[in-house]
């Protein structure tokens, strides 16, 4: 077993490796493949090889298939629960007939019935860390918190957490409940969390980050070099930051990128991976193959001097990525 270093995530007890695994990947999403095609055996295996290497924080969400993924990584704990920690989200409605609607749903009825669903697909009676993945606009976040923390007290939830929420929402949901995570995207190439306090707020109320899409929906490894290199059935093909113009802006920042990472003898991805390390939160690589996820583990043992993380935050300033990050 890897020594991969163990941080406290937050300051309420919960304890992760510096660097998990995000398993959206190993599954399609409503038909879409995510970043390319899916192997279940596949991603079993990556599974099983994290936790080799002492990443055994996995993160899943009842969005991603729907429900498909957290059964395979039900299938892939299976008989080692204890031996990971697992998260998951709720908040996209999914119906009874496991169909996403598209809508946001926070009401404090469904976050008992979509952790009830997530309890029996993963196969476990507990959840580690469980988080609200889109806000309902509908629901104030303290009737979801005050729901979700009900959840605790029952024993069938040990921590809580949002995803991409304001400063101020999270300010409203911890005194509710004390929240462990923030999951947000950030990577060199979105710092928006930078721009909008939310990083700030979280650090001053003790609660952990997660970062997520750490290499920019694997944009930062360089191994997309044209749009037709997204396959005809990739969910990034739909998102303004990968499409046209911006495509070929961004695509400009990522070969500064590998400039620098050739300097320094890794991989672009590393160099990124390391990059968001150094910000001292939790990242959440995703990858559905052992070979990818062996080179991003490397990364936890790459330091960057300060003039190294000067280059880089000189390459990709906050706000130098052209498109939105969603349709």
């Amino acid at each position: 077993m890897s020594t991969l270093p163990q941080v406290a995530l937050g300051s309420q007890g919960l304890k992760v490796p510096v660097q998990g695994l995000g398993c959206m990947g190993m599954t399609t999403m409503a038909g879409m493949d995510v970043y390319g095609k899916p192997n279940e055996a596949e991603g079993i295996a990556t599974i099983h090889r994290a936790r080799e290497l002492g990443v055994n924080f996995l993160d899943t969400a009842d969005l991603y298939g729907p429900l498909l993924n957290e059964r395979l990584v039900a299938k892939a704990t299976a008989g080692q629960r204890a031996q990971y920690v697992l998260a998951t989200k709720f908040g996209y409605e999914v119906d009874d007939n496991e169909q996403l609607t598209w809508g946001f749903n926070g009401r404090p009825d469904y976050v008992r019935k979509a952790a009830e669903r997530s309890l029996r697909n993963l196969k476990t009676d507990y959840i580690d860390l469980y988080y609200l993945h889109r806000l309902d606009p509908n629901t104030p976040v303290e009737d979801t918190v005050g729901a979700m923390s009900r959840l605790v007290e029952e024993g069938k939830v040990r921590y809580l957490g949002l995803s991409e929420v304001s400063a101020d929402i999270l300010r409203r949901a911890h005194v509710v409940h004390p929240l462990t995570a923030l999951q947000t995207e950030y990577s060199l190439f979105d710092r928006g969390v930078e721009e909008d306090g939310v990083l700030q707020a979280a650090r001053e109320m003790g609660i952990g980050f997660v970062a997520y899409s750490p290499l920019g929906r694997g944009f930062l490894s360089g191994e997309i070099t044209k749009f037709e290199d997204f396959a005809a059935t990739d969910i990034r093909r739909n998102l303004p930051r990968y499409q046209g113009e911006q495509f070929q802006k961004n695509l400009e920042l990522v070969q500064q990128v590998q400039r620098l990472a050739a300097q320094k003898q890794v991989t672009a991805a590393q160099l990124a991976l390391a990059w968001v390390l150094a910000q001292h939160v939790v990242s959440i690589p995703g990858t559905k193959r052992r070979s990818n996820l062996e080179l991003n583990v490397a990364a936890t043992q790459l330091v960057l001097s300060p003039q190294e993380l000067a280059e880089l935050n000189a390459v990709l300033p906050v706000g130098s990525v052209s498109g939105a990050a969603y349709a």
